[in-house]
């Protein structure tokens, strides 16, 4: 049987100037050797010969584009392109097939399914780098402006209407997979007294400077940081119970103090510290009603922190689940 290529996904070959990664899904390891060849040095590559192993890599690590044959035993590739667009972590995944069949009703037929392009083979390697080129430069084109519209623009963190769909999206994981999901809210401890004593100008570089401490804590490439609005935060925690929560929120009152950023208008300490309210759902249910549940329950709790005297964490009370 011919050796399947080695790369491991997403690890890129040395000398690769792009950071982007492409998976070949086909069943025949000599066609996936093939196109590893004709694609080398183009992005970073990995493959799966079935079906649900590609699933399995995709949620691990969503690759950039998907080249993806048609036939395949167990699950064909029609079948594996509509449970991709069916998941909301998957579904802007594009997606080019590649198939024997060059027939215009099977064309129709990628396309419906929500194929972004189509190839036939024998393979042509000309056609195939120009299109996956295409294809990876409109990917990258759209993560940016996607970018654009989920950070916020002072801080650079993720914006409210992010942290909203990412939230939806994790509480949808977490009742799928059965795992916990906590999260943090952060307030700027006096901050309207800083505004009013320091300016808005220092105001404005006093969040940045709380926004990159705050995701200097955030570790996992599944942790979020966002901003809630003014000098409100969140950090959104995937598989983490309430105890790896206040870890996470120690951490962060720690990398807040350190910047020992000066705060005379401050009644409860002499330089600008946060407090945190920090909450967790064993294996939340409905998407919609768990994601309401914690954002309520790390709000409560961040308000038992600024009475207790701020600049601390307190965790959500168990008894309000």
């Amino acid at each position: 049987m011919t050796d399947l290529p080695t790369q491991p996904f997403g690890v890129l070959r040395q000398g690769e100037a792009t950071t982007q990664h492409l998976l070949i899904i086909d069943d025949s390891p000599a066609i996936i050797q093939l196109i590893a060849r004709m694609l080398h040095g183009v992005a970073g590559l990995s493959f799966a010969t079935r079906g649900m192993q590609a699933l399995a890599q995709m949620r691990a690590q969503a690759p950039d584009l998907v080249l993806l044959d048609a036939e395949m035993p167990s699950m064909s590739g029609f079948e594996l392109c509509h449970l991709m667009k069916a998941d909301p972590e998957l579904r802007e995944i594009p997606i080019i097939f590649v198939t024997g069949h060059g027939e215009s009703d099977v064309e129709v037929r990628a396309f419906e399914a929500g194929a972004v392009d189509f190839i036939t083979k024998p393979l042509n390697e000309t056609v195939l780098l120009a299109r996956v080129r295409t294809q990876l430069r409109i990917k990258r084109l759209t993560d940016e402006l996607r970018r654009m519209a989920t950070t916020d623009g002072l801080t650079g963190v993720s914006n409210r209407r992010h942290v909203d769909e990412v939230m939806q999206r994790e509480c949808q994981r977490a009742a799928r997979n059965g795992t916990s999901l906590a999260m943090l809210i952060v307030d700027v401890d006096h901050f309207k007294h800083y505004n009013d004593h320091y300016g808005h100008p220092a105001g404005d570089l006093c969040l940045q400077a709380v926004a990159s401490a705050l995701a200097s804590v955030a570790h996992r490439p599944g942790d979020q940081v966002g901003r809630l609005g003014g000098e409100e935060f969140s950090l959104l925690l995937p598989e983490t119970d309430l105890a790896g929560a206040i870890d996470v929120a120690e951490s962060a009152l720690r990398a807040v103090r350190t910047l020992a950023l000066p705060h005379a208008a401050s009644p409860s300490a002499d330089h600008v510290t946060v407090s945190i309210g920090a909450a967790s759902l064993p294996a939340p249910g409905a998407a919609l009603h768990a994601a309401s549940l914690l954002m309520n329950l790390a709000d409560k709790a961040l308000y038992q922190a600024k009475s207790n005297g701020r600049d601390r964490c307190e965790p959500s009370d168990p008894r309000c689940l």
